[in-house]
């Protein structure tokens, strides 16, 4: 009945789902103990668990059973992340085109997307499967690599997808374009195409705005370009965002997903980032509160008294 209460309005099922994955940062220390504890405490409230086998194959998970990645958010009603944010981002990619949601429990440092800390992640699943949450949409990117007319690679993003160099410390030269519009050209280590989840990640670092999660936005941040007046971008969502690795490079070069995956690029290369048709969509507990996160993880607001005083 309590399962029923939290899921039966998002499924509009006349039968309550029953089932739950968990997904594990694999070399956490803590995913053993945390695992066991979630584990035991669903089933007592008589859900099914699945494992996801990629990254917990390395535990003793007596009778629960493992399926692989692909398969688990098509066979779960909820999909539980038990990590970091890169344990986040890998989960959300694969999991985001079955429309299954995802709640993060934190194990990592930063943990701006597993929002839920350790010590209390059973108060919150017992809030959550009484109904106590809601859902959040996600804009997640496409990001492509065109190579003299032929797309090579093509992978979704929930954070940027990436143009920067590689092995030498030199500056690379690309062009911009949203559509069929010219942006400008640049001289730069790369630059960033962040959502607005990504917006306080890699593209933060570099100067960006923060965007907040609900607006249909992308940012383009330029990384350590030269020309100072080459600034920060925000564009509409709705845009085409092409970047072409100019002909005349002698540095290397690679597009990034998420600082997951990566294709290294030749000369008049063109990588093409759109909003994917799928959306990332996150659980989040009633009380839950973006402005929050950025004060607790960004420290704003935090007394900076020197510590000698």
């Amino acid at each position: 009945m309590l399962v029923w209460l939290a899921f039966a309005a998002r499924q509009n099922m006349n039968n309550p789902p029953r089932t739950i994955g968990i997904i594990g940062k694999y070399d956490a220390a803590s995913l053993k103990t945390t695992l066991q504890s979630l584990t035991a405490f669903l089933q007592e409230a008589g859900l099914q668990v699945l494992l996801d086998k990629q990254s917990t194959a390395h535990l003793d998970n007596g009778a629960l059973p493992s399926i692989e990645r692909d398969a688990l958010g098509r066979e779960s009603d909820l999909v539980v992340v038990l990590g970091g944010d890169g344990t986040f981002l890998d989960a959300a990619r694969s999991i985001a085109p079955t429309g299954t949601p995802l709640l993060g429990i934190n194990l990592g440092r930063l943990g701006f997307m597993t929002d839920i800390t350790r010590g209390n992640m059973l108060p919150t699943m017992e809030q959550i499967l009484t109904g106590e949450y809601h859902e959040e949409k996600r804009l997640m990117l496409e990001g492509e690599v065109w190579r003299r007319g032929e797309c090579i690679d093509s992978r979704l993003a929930l954070n940027d997808v990436v143009l920067t160099k590689r092995d030498v410390a030199r500056m690379i030269e690309f062009e911009t374009f949203a559509g069929k519009h010219f942006i400008s050209n640049h001289r730069a280590d790369g630059i960033v195409v962040a959502t607005p989840t990504g917006s306080t990640a890699y593209a933060l670092s570099g100067g960006g705005p923060v965007l907040n999660p609900a607006l249909d936005a992308m940012v383009l941040v330029p990384i350590c370009p030269h020309m100072l007046s080459d600034r920060p971008l925000v564009v509409s969502a709705s845009s085409q965002i092409e970047i072409l690795f100019t002909e005349n490079n002698t540095n290397p070069a690679q597009t990034t997903w998420d600082g997951q995956f990566s294709v290294p690029l030749q000369n008049g290369d063109r990588v093409r980032i759109r909003r994917s048709q799928h959306h990332l969509t996150l659980v989040h507990p009633r009380d839950y509160n973006y402005y929050a996160i950025l004060r607790d993880k960004l420290q704003w607001g935090r007394d900076q008294t020197s510590a000698r005083d």
